[in-house]
Protein backbone atom coordinates (compact mmCIF):
# COMPACT_ATOMS: atom_id res chain seq x y z
CA UNK A 1 0.00 0.00 0.00
CA UNK A 2 2.83 2.43 0.88
CA UNK A 3 4.49 1.82 -2.50
CA UNK A 4 1.31 2.63 -4.46
CA UNK A 5 0.77 5.82 -2.42
CA UNK A 6 4.36 6.88 -3.14
CA UNK A 7 3.96 6.25 -6.87
CA UNK A 8 0.65 8.13 -6.88
CA UNK A 9 2.22 11.06 -5.02
CA UNK A 10 5.15 11.11 -7.45
CA UNK A 11 2.77 11.16 -10.43
CA UNK A 12 0.84 14.08 -8.96
CA UNK A 13 4.05 16.04 -8.34
CA UNK A 14 5.28 15.37 -11.89
CA UNK A 15 1.96 16.37 -13.44
CA UNK A 16 1.95 19.64 -11.44
CA UNK A 17 5.51 20.38 -12.54
CA UNK A 18 4.68 19.73 -16.18
CA UNK A 19 1.42 21.71 -16.21
CA UNK A 20 2.54 24.94 -17.79
CA UNK A 21 6.02 25.96 -16.92
CA UNK A 22 8.60 28.65 -17.23
CA UNK A 23 11.61 27.79 -19.27
CA UNK A 24 14.46 29.47 -21.08
CA UNK A 25 16.27 28.76 -24.29
CA UNK A 26 19.77 29.16 -22.84
CA UNK A 27 21.59 29.94 -19.61
CA UNK A 28 24.96 31.66 -19.45
CA UNK A 29 27.07 31.23 -16.32
CA UNK A 30 30.03 33.50 -15.55
CA UNK A 31 32.02 32.68 -12.42
CA UNK A 32 34.54 35.42 -11.52
CA UNK A 33 36.88 34.87 -8.59
CA UNK A 34 37.62 37.74 -6.22
CA UNK A 35 39.43 35.60 -3.65
CA UNK A 36 40.85 32.09 -3.35
CA UNK A 37 37.43 30.40 -3.31
CA UNK A 38 35.09 33.40 -3.39
CA UNK A 39 33.64 35.57 -6.09
CA UNK A 40 30.54 36.36 -8.10
CA UNK A 41 28.37 34.19 -10.27
CA UNK A 42 26.34 35.94 -12.95
CA UNK A 43 23.61 33.85 -14.55
CA UNK A 44 21.88 35.14 -17.67
CA UNK A 45 18.61 33.54 -18.69
CA UNK A 46 18.22 34.01 -22.45
CA UNK A 47 14.76 33.95 -24.08
CA UNK A 48 12.37 33.33 -21.19
CA UNK A 49 9.34 31.40 -22.41
CA UNK A 50 6.19 29.63 -21.28
CA UNK A 51 5.49 26.05 -22.32
CA UNK A 52 1.86 25.44 -23.25
CA UNK A 53 -0.22 23.28 -20.93
CA UNK A 54 -1.42 20.68 -23.43
CA UNK A 55 -2.86 23.17 -25.94
CA UNK A 56 -3.65 26.00 -23.51
CA UNK A 57 -1.70 29.26 -23.38
CA UNK A 58 -0.61 29.70 -19.75
CA UNK A 59 1.89 32.45 -20.47
CA UNK A 60 0.19 35.05 -18.25
CA UNK A 61 0.24 32.66 -15.29
CA UNK A 62 3.87 31.86 -16.01
CA UNK A 63 4.74 35.57 -16.28
CA UNK A 64 3.08 36.18 -12.90
CA UNK A 65 5.19 33.34 -11.47
CA UNK A 66 8.32 34.88 -13.00
CA UNK A 67 7.60 38.23 -11.37
CA UNK A 68 6.30 37.03 -8.01
CA UNK A 69 8.47 33.96 -7.38
CA UNK A 70 11.72 34.84 -9.11
CA UNK A 71 12.07 38.62 -9.48
CA UNK A 72 10.36 39.69 -6.23
CA UNK A 73 10.23 36.29 -4.54
CA UNK A 74 12.90 33.98 -3.15
CA UNK A 75 13.13 31.13 -5.69
CA UNK A 76 16.68 32.08 -6.71
CA UNK A 77 17.77 32.51 -3.09
CA UNK A 78 16.41 29.03 -2.37
CA UNK A 79 18.32 27.60 -5.35
CA UNK A 80 21.58 29.06 -3.96
CA UNK A 81 20.99 28.95 -0.18
CA UNK A 82 24.65 29.31 0.84
CA UNK A 83 25.26 32.36 -1.37
CA UNK A 84 23.93 35.91 -1.43
CA UNK A 85 21.81 37.14 -4.34
CA UNK A 86 22.90 40.75 -4.83
CA UNK A 87 20.95 41.61 -7.96
CA UNK A 88 18.09 40.47 -10.17
CA UNK A 89 16.68 42.09 -13.26
CA UNK A 90 14.57 41.44 -16.35
CA UNK A 91 15.48 43.05 -19.65
CA UNK A 92 14.80 42.90 -23.38
CA UNK A 93 17.61 41.92 -25.73
CA UNK A 94 17.49 40.83 -29.38
CA UNK A 95 13.69 40.77 -29.26
CA UNK A 96 13.72 38.27 -26.37
CA UNK A 97 12.95 38.51 -22.67
CA UNK A 98 16.07 37.85 -20.63
CA UNK A 99 16.99 37.93 -16.96
CA UNK A 100 20.17 38.30 -15.00
CA UNK A 101 20.96 37.33 -11.44
CA UNK A 102 24.19 38.16 -9.63
CA UNK A 103 25.26 35.95 -6.75
CA UNK A 104 28.16 36.44 -4.36
CA UNK A 105 29.74 33.29 -2.97
CA UNK A 106 32.29 32.81 -0.20
CA UNK A 107 33.18 29.23 -1.11
CA UNK A 108 32.97 27.07 -4.22
CA UNK A 109 30.13 24.85 -2.95
CA UNK A 110 27.89 27.93 -2.57
CA UNK A 111 28.18 28.45 -6.35
CA UNK A 112 27.81 24.71 -7.07
CA UNK A 113 31.45 24.41 -8.11
CA UNK A 114 33.92 21.80 -6.90
CA UNK A 115 37.69 21.55 -6.65
CA UNK A 116 39.54 18.73 -4.87
CA UNK A 117 42.45 20.97 -3.86
CA UNK A 118 43.94 24.29 -4.97
CA UNK A 119 45.98 22.59 -7.72
CA UNK A 120 43.13 20.57 -9.27
CA UNK A 121 40.62 21.58 -11.92
CA UNK A 122 37.38 23.43 -11.13
CA UNK A 123 34.32 21.29 -11.91
CA UNK A 124 30.68 22.03 -12.58
CA UNK A 125 28.13 19.23 -13.10
CA UNK A 126 25.25 19.84 -15.50
CA UNK A 127 21.82 19.00 -14.10
CA UNK A 128 20.48 15.50 -14.77
CA UNK A 129 16.89 16.36 -13.82
CA UNK A 130 13.55 17.21 -15.43
CA UNK A 131 14.66 20.49 -17.04
CA UNK A 132 18.18 19.32 -17.70
CA UNK A 133 20.75 21.51 -19.33
CA UNK A 134 22.78 20.50 -22.36
CA UNK A 135 26.28 21.78 -22.93
CA UNK A 136 26.66 24.41 -25.67
CA UNK A 137 29.98 26.17 -25.07
CA UNK A 138 32.55 27.08 -22.46
CA UNK A 139 36.04 28.40 -21.97
CA UNK A 140 36.61 25.07 -20.16
CA UNK A 141 36.29 21.48 -21.36
CA UNK A 142 33.15 19.36 -21.42
CA UNK A 143 33.40 15.72 -20.34
CA UNK A 144 30.70 13.95 -22.38
CA UNK A 145 26.98 13.26 -22.47
CA UNK A 146 27.65 10.26 -20.22
CA UNK A 147 29.74 12.35 -17.78
CA UNK A 148 28.21 15.85 -18.04
CA UNK A 149 30.89 17.78 -16.19
CA UNK A 150 32.67 20.95 -17.31
CA UNK A 151 36.22 21.45 -16.04
CA UNK A 152 38.54 24.45 -16.00
CA UNK A 153 42.25 24.72 -15.12
CA UNK A 154 42.97 26.05 -11.61
CA UNK A 155 44.74 29.13 -13.04
CA UNK A 156 41.48 30.45 -14.57
CA UNK A 157 39.91 33.43 -12.76
CA UNK A 158 36.87 33.60 -15.01
CA UNK A 159 34.86 30.47 -15.84
CA UNK A 160 32.25 30.71 -18.61
CA UNK A 161 29.57 28.19 -19.56
CA UNK A 162 26.52 28.35 -21.84
CA UNK A 163 23.85 25.65 -21.74
CA UNK A 164 20.77 24.84 -23.80
CA UNK A 165 17.57 24.15 -21.94
CA UNK A 166 14.61 24.44 -24.35
CA UNK A 167 14.68 25.09 -28.06
CA UNK A 168 11.74 27.31 -29.07
CA UNK A 169 9.01 25.48 -30.98
CA UNK A 170 5.23 25.58 -31.51
CA UNK A 171 4.61 24.74 -27.81
CA UNK A 172 6.63 27.66 -26.43
CA UNK A 173 5.42 31.23 -26.06
CA UNK A 174 7.79 34.15 -25.57
CA UNK A 175 7.13 36.15 -22.42
CA UNK A 176 8.46 39.33 -24.03
CA UNK A 177 4.97 40.74 -24.83
CA UNK A 178 3.92 40.20 -21.19
CA UNK A 179 7.07 41.99 -20.02
CA UNK A 180 6.52 44.89 -22.43
CA UNK A 181 2.95 45.32 -21.17
CA UNK A 182 4.10 45.03 -17.52
CA UNK A 183 6.99 47.51 -17.60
Amino acid sequence: MKKSISIFTALIVISVLLAGCLTVEKKEYIFEFTGENSGTLTIRYINIMSVMDEEADVSETDFDELINSYLYGSELEEEYPMAIVTGKRLYEENEMLCAEVIIEFSDLASAKLHQFDKDSYFMYALCQCLNSESFLSSNGRFGSEEVPVVIWPPKFNKLELTTLITEPDETTISLLPSYQAWK
